[in-house]
């Protein structure tokens, strides 16, 4: 079971391909998704979006051994990822995964049974405003109780972390449940013991069927992520999943797998070796 749990980064700004490189660590995904790179004007946008689909179909190809050329990945109407496979493998029975980039940092999370979100935060400091006034404009997205946290965390640079480090939980959150932008982030209220024991209300009620881990990934940058029960799905990502009901014992299972440390990646790791591969189980 624990095959499923993985969790792969990229640090991009160790990356500085040539046209052509770009243009051939590019030619290894679909036709259908070069435009969602190109589309992007900066050299910076482009190579997050290029590393973040490569990441997926580099995860997908190793966990569940499908060739590149194989694999087939859709979006849901509030535009979450999901791999299209109609037979799914019994070793990892609900197989999901969840990409985010910010910074310097792409990264991917998948889990075999339960829900996952991932979201990377780089905690850029606001330049022509003060920090107190740069998260003011987002006292709506907190419960009292967060909002009370974060302006009494200590000095300015304390205080924003702690703003980051809410916001990217809320975020992982979310995106687990395959929500879109106009999900009402105050609903959704955490509490932490030092950003270890992490636990979410939503609506004043605590969520007991979900993880959180909170990670400190160096340069100013925070990872979060979330693990929780597939009955929280938004409708149109309910359909994409091969199960969303478990018994207490299958679903404890998964819940409770040891979370997977980061794995640094090369972008040379994520293009493939051999596309004469087999065609998998799950087929």
């Amino acid at each position: 079971m624990e095959k499923g749990v993985e969790r792969w980064i990229v640090d991009i700004s160790k990356w500085n391909p040539s046209p052509h490189n770009f243009s051939f660590s590019m030619s290894f995904l679909p036709h259908h998704e070069h435009t969602s790179i190109t589309r992007f004007f900066k050299m910076e946008d482009r190579k997050r979006a290029l590393v973040s689909r490569l990441l997926q179909y580099a995860l997908i190809h190793q966990v569940l051994g499908i060739p590149y050329n194989k694999i087939v990945t859709r979006r849901t109407a509030e535009g979450k990822p999901y791999l299209e496979c109609d037979k799914p493998n019994l070793e990892v029975p609900n197989f999901n995964f969840n990409a985010s980039h910010h910074g310097d940092f792409v990264a991917i999370a998948s889990e075999p049974i339960c829900l996952v979100g991932l979201d990377i935060v780089s905690q850029t400091i606001p330049v022509k405003e003060s920090v107190e006034e740069f998260i003011q404009s987002f006292s709506s997205y907190f419960s009292r109780l967060e909002w009370f946290n974060i302006i009494n965390a200590g000095s300015s640079p304390q205080i924003l972390s702690e703003f980051y480090r809410y916001w990217s939980l809320k975020e992982a959150f979310v995106k687990a449940i395959g929500e879109g932008v106009g999900y009402k982030l105050d609903t959704v209220e955490f509490h932490h013991q030092n950003w270890e024991n992490i636990v979410v209300k939503v609506d004043g009620k605590e969520l007991k069927d979900w993880r959180f881990w909170l990670l400190e990934l160096g340069k100013d940058h925070v990872a979060s992520i979330a693990r929780g029960h597939p009955m929280y799905a938004t409708s149109s990502y309910k359909t994409t999943l091969n199960r969303t009901h478990f018994s207490d014992e299958q679903y404890n299972l998964g819940l409770h797998l040891p979370n997977a440390s980061f794995i640094f990646r090369k972008v040379e790791d994520l293009l493939p070796s051999d596309e004469t591969g087999r065609v998998p189980p799950c087929l």
